[in-house]
């Protein structure tokens, strides 16, 4: 798996590539997989950059006007508000983590892509846990694409998306709603019996989509994307919602599904 070093190992390690040291001497020196020095000089390549420049930083949708893939943003949100957190690393780099249960590896291997989506340049790292799967990717401008990032647990403070946020989730309900229920949601199958003529037993199952978060905002933010698709929803418990009626769950599958 990728990890992040700083940016002047990699502008050292791509001088000595350029003056013809072999990449497992390259790795050994600067203390990385010989694949990690390979990954640099292709990323280095595909950036079309001349010789002996550094790479240049990725524009910020928000500060530099750069384009933003609106339906991959969406998705992320979702992640963000259920499971993510936003860290402070060094020289004003920020750190995106979203965790995932390391059962479900291709939704892990989802959230990377969209991450590459939402932020071009990105690599991003897949750091294993004991329980769960954390997606990492690091860039300066992650506060200006999640102003929800705060100190302290989200449940614990305010949570309110701002205005260019909420038209985009206004184009993308589904997307985020997707990113929201494979974070913080799930989909169970229930069951019911009703006994019929003869004395037969018959067996009934019935999907389910349940989400459940601490924040009431977030559960706000959750409801409100359902509305904009006329799913209905109902709260069994003040931290949950639960969508359980057939026309909404089979709408819910269309664009959610199980996890996998």
């Amino acid at each position: 798996m990728p990890h992040f070093r700083s940016q002047e190992m990699v502008d050292s390690a791509l001088r000595m590539s350029d003056n013809g040291v072999s990449d497992r001497a390259n790795a050994e020196i600067h203390g990385v997989a010989v694949k990690t020095i390979k990954r640099w000089r292709r990323q280095y390549q595909e950036l079309g950059l001349p010789r002996g420049t550094s790479f240049r930083p990725t524009p910020c949708p928000r500060c530099d006007g750069a384009e933003l893939d609106e339906a991959a943003y969406a998705l992320l949100l979702g992640w963000y508000l259920g499971d993510g957190h936003i860290v402070a690393a060094r020289r004003g780099v920020y750190t995106l983590q979203i965790a995932n249960d390391q059962k479900y590896m291709a939704l892990s291997e989802e959230v990377a892509a969209t991450m590459r989506l939402v932020k071009p340049t990105a690599s991003p790292c897949l750091r294993g846990g004991s329980t769960a799967t954390r997606i990492e990717v690091r860039w300066k401008h992650w506060p200006c694409l999640f102003p929800q990032h705060g100190v302290g647990r989200k449940h614990l403070r305010k949570i309110e998306l701002v205005g260019w946020q909420r038209e985009i989730v206004a184009k993308y309900p589904e997307m985020l709603l997707r990113g929201l229920f494979h974070s913080d949601g799930c989909r169970i199958v229930n069951w019911a019996t009703r006994p019929l003529a003869g004395g037969e037993i018959k067996r009934y199952e019935y999907g389910r989509y349940m989400f459940s978060n601490e924040s009431e905002d977030i559960i706000g933010i959750l409801t409100d994307a359902l509305d904009l698709l006329a799913i209905p929803w109902r709260l069994p418990r003040r931290n949950m919602v639960a969508v359980s009626r057939k026309e909404g769950v089979e709408a819910l599958d269309r664009f959610v599904g199980g996890k996998r």
